[in-house]
């Protein structure tokens, strides 16, 4: 009997410690001033400067991109899914008016292949530098047995910090409020499971999987700079459960949103999806975006000039909707 090792059970740590190689030159670029120590280390160290911070609570998040990744594997591109990863909890954190500071990420794989994963990692790399966070760590764990060569899930971790008195939790929300609705770039990393059942897998491999694979936009740094002219008075990231679930989440009890269609272009495959899968309406503003990736409720003088700010940051956003006294939901006419 040969003797086992652990390469030999599948597990090659060699490969692994290159792969740490070849992204730590990618990880410095996300530092900022506040991280301590290098990518490697047991745990990464991240001293937060409080100034102009009296009482800082810290604010956190974890996330995946869900089925998505089925799309990344047939198609065998995955650069765009680290950007997936990052937005889907940068953006949780930012809709509480936090700045994100520092992400982490856990890969578990079935067979570690370091294209495959430096690929992946560019991404997510991207991803922290578009939100102005830094990548502190993470984990690679090389799991056979567990998942198939070729198969992997990944999770992401975000914490941001904002000081108490600033935090947007939708008690200033009134009647008349406005709701500016800010465009996506596609599907981001929802609704999946039903999207892919309406696509063969030749044309996942060919145009619609390039669309299915668009990345999700990543809303926090207009965000933040948009607060800083305007009181936004409630955020809701449009993610799983779409309108109808994700806005009553940061509206108070007596208030309910009336959501007016035909206010923003609804992009083609949202209706090829509709169309082909024969699904109703509120299944489809329900389970996906539908265009509108954040939502913010701004004061009705200052709905017109929000969404200006917006445009001059280069993210187009629509006055969607109001805010009316009623049972916490959501009607969309």
């Amino acid at each position: 009997m040969a003797v086992l090792t652990y390469k030999r059970a599948g597990v090659d740590i060699g490969r692994a410690d290159q792969f740490i190689s070849k992204i730590k030159p990618l990880v410095r670029t996300t530092a900022r001033p506040e991280v301590l120590g290098a990518i490697g280390g047991f745990s990464g160290l991240f001293r937060p400067r409080l100034r102009g911070v009296k009482d800082p609570v810290l604010v956190s998040s974890t996330d995946g991109v869900g089925t998505k990744l089925l799309v990344a594997e047939a198609r065998g591109e995955y650069g765009t899914i680290g950007i997936d990863l990052v937005a889907m909890n940068v953006d949780d954190v930012v809709v509480t008016g936090a700045e994100p500071l520092f992400f982490l990420d856990y890969i578990a794989v079935g067979k570690l292949v370091p294209a495959q994963l430096v690929s992946l990692m560019k991404g997510i790399v991207r991803g922290c530098r578009e939100a102005g966070c830094a990548l502190v760590g993470g984990e690679t764990a090389e799991l056979p047995g567990l998942y198939a060569p070729g198969k992997f899930d990944l999770a992401g971790f975000c914490v941001g910090i904002i000081d108490r008195k600033r935090i947007i939790d939708g008690r200033r929300c009134r009647p008349g409020d406005a709701v500016v609705g800010l465009a996506s770039s596609g599907l981001h990393s929802n609704g999946y499971s039903l999207a892919r059942k309406v696509f063969s897998q030749k044309e996942i491999k060919g145009k619609w999987g390039a669309e299915l694979l668009r990345p999700t936009r990543i809303y926090t740094r207009p965000i933040l700079q948009v607060m800083k002219k305007v009181q936004i008075k409630a955020l809701a990231h449009i993610t799983g459960g779409g309108f109808y679930d994700n806005i009553p989440r940061v509206i108070p009890e007596g208030l309910m949103v009336r959501i007016i269609k035909g206010s923003w272009p609804i992009l083609r495959i949202f209706r090829v999806i509709q169309n082909r899968g024969r699904v109703n309406e509120h299944e489809m503003f329900r389970t996906f975006n539908m265009g509108i990736g954040m939502v913010a409720v701004v004061g009705a003088r200052d709905a017109s000039r929000t969404v200006r700010l917006f445009a001059r940051l280069g993210l187009k956003a629509y006055l969607i909707g109001e805010l009316i006294k009623g049972k916490r939901e959501v009607v969309i006419r």
